[in-house]
């Protein structure tokens, strides 16, 4: 097993009731590494270790008062960055090699250094968009006691929410091959779309996306087995007002986990502070009395040995599926 190099960062502010460490996880044999960071409540033990999986071309540092929020209610949370992606990015753009499954492997490196940091621990995954569909892919189940999966779902492009498929046609017929062909990676930070993904990243997704099937269709039978081997519990959140996603689609994730004891739970966004929540809306420290503070009772679930997909988490607004 890898072990990972730590390095505490500063951060004075937080320092009274949290500590954050900055780790690098070896990916190979040479010196590509995952930039990870944690952050640990300074008072007690964690109650369980959480790690906040991001979505696409999104960087961990978005995550970050969403962490420290977390760990000041007692949980040790991890963030990262993909290989090629943000920190884990070692190399030009263009000379990243990745794609979606090496990303999936990802999430098996971080899980698995995790449960050897914290083995007495129990472990839970938060993932926000494609951060909630690789865990599904990985080569054997994440020895996870739960996943809460945020503004997720398939990428398929007929089912995207109305406002991207109006234009994603354009995106990926002309926008995306185009680009990525002439520059050698998708450069989305100047382009102001997603965010900057390693060439291989951009190709398999593209292909993802084309297909009805999402993934399980442009992969294969494999893509299939592997989720329907996944036996932790989801809980899974779709806001109305996603740009991004629609219905259709976070009904399509639930239904790749089949195996897994599973609810999907419709989020209005008339519960935010200013009534907008949106694709990336949730993580915004704006969001932690109203929309991060119903968490907890789940979390505690799930540590406590629960295996069930929990309670809805938002009164009589929440309506699972």
């Amino acid at each position: 097993m890898h072990t990972a190099q730590s390095q505490a960062s500063v951060s004075a502010p937080l320092q009274a009731a949290v500590q954050w460490t900055e780790m690098a996880l070896p990916i190979s044999v040479g010196s590509a590494h995952l930039a990870l960071r944690q952050c640990q409540p300074r008072a007690a033990a964690p109650l369980a270790q959480v790690v906040v999986a991001g979505a696409m071309g999104v960087q961990q540092s978005y995550y970050q008062a969403f962490a420290r929020w977390l760990a000041e209610q007692g949980y040790g949370v991890t963030t990262f960055d993909y290989r090629g992606h943000g920190l884990s990015l070692q190399v030009p753009l263009r000379d990243a090699r990745a794609d979606l499954l090496d990303w999936a492997k990802d999430c098996e490196l971080v899980a698995a250094h995790l449960k050897q940091q914290f083995p007495e621990q129990p472990l839970i995954w938060i993932g926000h968009s494609v951060g909630s569909q690789l865990p599904g892919l990985a080569s054997i189940p994440l020895p996870i006691n739960g996943l809460l999966s945020v503004g997720s779902g398939s990428g398929y492009w007929r089912d995207n929410a109305a406002p991207t498929r109006r234009m994603i046609r354009l995106f990926w017929w002309g926008v995306a091959p185009l680009v990525t062909a002439l520059y050698g990676a998708f450069p989305g930070r100047k382009l102001g779309i997603v965010g900057d993904l390693p060439a291989g990243v951009i190709w398999q997704w593209r292909r993802w996306c084309l297909n009805p099937l999402y993934a399980m269709g442009a992969e294969g039978r494999w893509a299939a087995e592997a989720y329907a081997a996944a036996h932790y519990p989801l809980h899974a959140l779709y806001f109305e007002d996603d740009e991004m996603m629609s219905l259709a689609s976070a009904q399509a994730l639930v239904g790749w986990y089949k195996s897994a004891p599973s609810t999907l739970e419709r989020v209005d966004p008339g519960l935010a502070p200013a009534g907008r929540i949106g694709h990336l809306g949730y993580f915004k420290e704006e969001m932690r009395e109203l929309l991060w503070q119903p968490l907890l009772p789940l979390l505690q679930s799930w540590r406590d040995g629960d295996r069930g997909p929990g309670k809805p988490l938002f009164g009589p607004h929440e309506s699972p599926v």
